[in-house]
């Protein structure tokens, strides 16, 4: 059977078609040889010659007799044409049987299913012959759609977070560039404020730039460049004062020291962890920015309901809500965690024992490209 089953289709019919017909034939020889001894039993009629020459008759068959001989006669002749026929029909059955049902079954349902665009189903092994080769390679194909579908759907979602974190990290510099047209407005020549609009438009610049050019969050490029700890703890308290005016603030860092890192993927970090402090603060908001080795660390905390067990267990996730009504879907933790890996450091979600929660995130100083 199992050899049966690996033999190719011309072979497998052949084979049959011959055995059926070898059984016919034999079927055919069997019923002849009834059909003599059945007719033994009867007179035949006809003459008996002797051997001093004398002819003597033979009892002639009634014509009963006769009428069922003649019946006998045709029933062993009809006998050499139906049992071929039926063998040939029969070695066609068992082939359909053996070597095209099941082939055939699964294809068409797999192409029905593929047709309804399902592919979540797996062809099984059905023989070595044509047909199972030709079921191996829709199974392949198969699989191959599969991947493709699951490519398509990655690049998509994707493509979604990446509009996403895009928008959300605009969202911040857009609230800084706000709050300092309404400082220019209420001091037209102030030096800091067309300062910080000159830089924030800049920065804007160069991430649709770069942002434009990217398919993954993981492709965003790092440009590493020198900058003062001590400027950044201003920049930091500046925009801390632009996105939580109401809040009592309260920013560290050290004073002396330079860091080579990407001062804008470094700004979308700290804006995103203060923008989600703030978010959820009561009243106060520490910000703390230190140097170790060669890490700089950045630490937000603040005096809210702190990070849900959920998000401290698996971790923040594109889209997800903390809140039921919250216009906030993790994006920012996200990207932000994601930025932080891109500079070869991390970011870390606890909340305080006191009440409120910390985001800290680190990033390697002068990275490799």
């Amino acid at each position: 059977m199992e050899r049966l089953k690996n033999m190719s289709l011309s072979r497998a019919f052949f084979l049959l078609a011959l055995c059926g017909l070898l059984a016919a034939l034999g079927l055919a020889l069997l019923l002849w040889t009834g059909y003599e001894a059945a007719i033994s039993q009867y007179p035949l009629g006809g003459v008996s010659i002797g051997i001093d020459g004398t002819f003597t008759a033979l009892p002639q068959p009634t014509p009963e007799q006769l009428r069922l001989i003649q019946a006998l006669y045709a029933a062993a002749l009809l006998g050499f044409v139906v049992f071929p026929v039926t063998g040939l029909g029969a070695a066609g059955a068992v082939f359909y049987h053996w070597k095209l049902k099941k082939p055939l079954r699964l294809l068409l349902e797999g192409t029905r299913r593929i047709q309804a665009h399902d592919l979540d189903f797996t062809l099984p092994d059905v023989s070595g012959d044509e047909l199972g080769k030709i079921c191996a390679a829709f199974e392949n194909m198969r699989h191959e759609l599969l991947k493709t579908n699951q490519e398509l759907w990655r690049q998509a979602e994707e493509r979604k977070r990446l509009n996403a974190a895009f928008a959300h990290d605009l969202r911040n510099p857009i609230t800084v560039l706000k709050g300092t047209v309404k400082l220019l407005r209420q001091d037209p020549a102030s030096p800091q404020a067309l300062d910080r609009l000159e830089q924030y438009t800049l920065r804007i610049e160069q991430y649709v730039g770069a942002m434009s050019s990217v398919q993954r969050l993981e492709q965003l490029p790092i440009n590493p460049s020198g900058v003062s700890c001590a400027a950044l703890g201003h920049e930091l308290e500046e925009t801390a004062r632009l996105l939580a005016p109401a809040l009592d603030l309260a920013v560290s860092g050290p004073d002396a020291g330079t860091v080579r890192i990407d001062r804008g993927i470094f700004m979308i970090v700290a804006e995103n962890l203060i923008g989600n402090g703030a978010r959820f603060a009561q009243t106060k908001l520490e910000i703390t920015l230190a140097l170790e080795g060669s890490m700089l660390r950045l630490s937000v905390a603040d005096d809210g309901p702190g990070f849900p067990p959920s998000l401290l267990k698996n971790g923040p996730k594109p889209f997800e809500r903390q809140e039921e009504q919250a216009e906030h879907f993790g994006m920012g933790l996200y990207t932000s965690g994601l930025l932080c890996r891109k500079h070869r450091g991390g970011l870390r979600l606890s909340n305080r024992e006191s009440g409120g929660a910390v985001a800290s995130a680190s990033l390697k100083t002068n990275p490799e490209p």
